[in-house]
């Protein structure tokens, strides 16, 4: 019996149970005495154990019955060893990377270490673990991951020209050229982050290659814009790739639907064939009162359907949170320091898209928090609620909070800006300099933190979704950063916008709101037309002007977008406002994708084409310089 079929459904309940006991282990340490925690735990592991066995996954079948036996001993005697936590915690890591070479397509990593480790103190002796027989031989046999003799990994460093024109392009093009040359392991930035719009000042790459150094390091020169290419043999060179089938973004995904969700499809699916029909036959009896009102019942039955199809795609934040707790526990024992962690809100749910891309951002600026923030004990409270078309997470922490003197002196050292730029900036602004790539006021350099890298990341992959960052802190009192998302990335509200002959959309989310200014409201500060709003001067952009669009002279009242770029707020002049109206943005394919400020496209009604525009990085340019105007006048 072929079971290849079920390996899939093998992987995501066996993913399930891991993020269960990892979650579950975590709260038995803080009451070692539940039973009921550890009889599920037990659970968990028997089912592990008898579906890898199934599967005839042997070793992580092995390692599960290890677990089981460790737990039906603490199920006997009613209570976990310290100790045995940890040893517990560790068997799960393994049990992950067994199941993490299964998804790979690689055999399964050898356990022999892990079980000849005698159990902690006080823990029940665990019983040698039966050699399960499986219910099928092994779907296929273990594929070689041994690379050529002659291969080997190279490290490639590839600074490009400083006048290169296009410099994302340019490095997506080069590493296309790599790939031709053998097999790409990695490269920083990734090619997302290329598409994505991310600064870089060069590649890094890893590859597997039987090319010589000095053979590849001269035809990589050759190529347009390459300013300088060192190629030198990796200490990494046994460290053999997965694959490619095991690439993530070639493997299956599965969602699970809740049936009552499939039975509201085929109810809608029913009443969409009904309501074709009577469209149908009112138009061809010409009965146009019939049609109307065949066109009001669609529209209610299409709004029904976008909000079922959205609820597929929602998927709690609980499922990015779940290994926090298991993740804080770790870095506060091996920093000696005592940090509680409290999640509040996480039952809110958020396209599953939205939430693949939060969670590195949320393990930075939980890292940050217990390196930076806490000093010797505290808390960090992690909460997520709703408001209109946005989900709002807060990550708070009650540490020593952020020193704006020594994010100044580093601003001013690193050349951003001078001290008298500085003293004119408002303090939500000089936080948000934590953001620029690089930029870091550690004193020393720790696994987790220090590097600056990490709250770059945050920024970018926070405002990629369409979303904002804003922070704010107090000495002794810690740091808050908010973060403000949509609830979806695929259908969206946009307002419309006419400059010129052309239509673009701008996402809801990146609009504060629509103004219609008078002449007399608009003053002068150097060469630039900035407004008052909300007690603060705005700087005003002609949108037509910063898209290269011809547009006719200004009226006697311009309207204006109020938006946000840099952190700080900004009005684009625009011709005409049209409304708003609900999107499906449709992502655009190389080299469209590399357009400054283009996050997508949808088709109207009438069928036209327009283009979906992202101020944050439409203006992020713009701005610069119109600050620099600014200061110097």
């Amino acid at each position: 019996m072929d079971m290849s079929k079920y390996r899939g459904m093998f992987l995501s309940e066996t993913n399930e149970h891991l993020k269960n006991m990892g979650q579950l282990l975590i709260a038995l340490e803080k009451n070692p005495h539940d039973r009921e925690c550890i009889d599920t735990l037990f659970r968990d592991a028997h089912s592990i154990k008898g579906m890898a066995a199934s599967m005839g996954y042997v070793r992580t079948a092995d390692l599960a019955h290890h677990l089981e036996d460790l737990l039906d001993g603490f199920r006997q005697s009613g209570s976990v060893p310290g100790g045995a936590i940890d040893r517990l915690l560790a068997g799960l890591d393994v049990l992950e990377g067994l199941v993490e070479d299964i998804n790979a397509d690689l055999p399964e990593r050898d356990i022999t270490e892990f079980l000849a480790v005698a159990p902690p103190q006080n823990a029940p002796q665990a019983a040698p673990p039966e050699q399960p027989v499986p219910a099928v031989a092994p779907l296929t046999p273990a594929p070689s991951t041994d690379a050529p003799p002659e291969s080997a990994s190279m490290k490639i460093q590839i600074a490009l020209a400083a006048d290169a024109a296009a410099p994302a392009a340019r490095a997506l093009l080069i590493l296309r050229q790599v790939k031709s040359l053998g097999q790409l392991l990695s490269s920083s930035p990734s090619e997302e982050e290329l598409r994505s719009g991310a600064l870089f000042s060069g590649l890094s790459i890893q590859l597997i290659t039987d090319r010589d150094p000095a053979d590849l390091q001269p035809l990589l020169a050759s190529i347009t814009d390459v300013a300088k290419v060192t190629c030198e043999l990796s200490p990494a060179a046994t460290v053999h790739p997965a694959p490619q089938t095991s690439r993530k973004d070639d493997a299956p995904r599965t969602v699970r639907v809740r049936t009552r969700l499939l039975d509201q499809f085929i109810n809608l699916t029913g009443e969409l064939l009904t309501s074709r029909y009577m469209l149908q036959a009112a138009a061809d009896q010409e009965q146009w009162h019939e049609v109307r009102s065949g066109f009001d019942q669609l529209a209610r039955l299409i709004t029904d359907l976008h909000h079922h199809v959205l609820q597929v795609r929602m998927t709690p934040m609980e499922s990015i949170t779940g290994h926090l707790p298991r993740m804080v526990r770790d870095l506060a024992k091996k920093t000696g320091k005592q940090v509680e962690l409290r999640l509040e809100g996480v039952d809110v749910e958020m396209d599953r898209a939205i939430l693949e891309e939060l969670s590195d951002p949320l393990v930075h600026m939980v890292r940050n928090a217990i390196d930076h923030g806490i000093e010797k004990s505290g808390e960090i409270v992690i909460k997520a609620w709703r408001e209109k078309d946005l989900v709002l997470i807060e990550v708070a922490d009650n540490g020593v909070g952020m020193d704006i003197s020594a994010i100044r002196a580093k601003a001013v050292k690193s050349g951003l800006y001078s001290q008298t730029q500085l003293k004119s900036m408002p303090v939500r602004d000089v936080l948000q300099l934590v953001c620029h790539p690089g930029f870091s006021t550690a004193t020393r350099v720790t696994e987790t933190s220090g590097r600056g890298v990490g709250m770059d990341i945050v920024k970018s992959a926070v405002e990629n979704l369409g979303g904002t960052l804003e922070f704010s802190s107090r000495p002794k009192q810690g740091t808050r950063i908010l973060l403000k998302l949509p609830l979806s990335v695929a259908i969206i509200r946009i307002l419309l916008v006419e400059c010129g002959n052309e239509t673009l959309g701008i996402p809801i989310t990146r609009v504060f709101r629509t103004l219609e200014l008078e002449g007399n409201s608009i003053e002068l500060s150097g060469r630039q037309n900035v407004t008052r709003f909300d007690g603060e001067i705005i700087p005003l952009l002609s949108l037509s002007k910063v898209l290269g669009i011809d547009t006719p002279p200004l009226a006697d009242t311009i309207q204006v977008v109020v938006s946000e770029a840099r952190g700080r707020k900004v009005g684009l002049v625009v011709d005409r406002l049209s409304g708003q109206r609900e999107a499906f943005v449709k992502t655009l394919s190389f080299p469209l994708d590399l357009l400054v400020g283009v996050s997508g496209a949808t088709i109207l009604g009438d069928g036209r084409i327009i283009f979906i525009i992202d101020p944050q990085y439409l203006l992020a340019s713009r701005l610069k310089a119109v600050a620099s105007k600014s200061r110097e006048h």
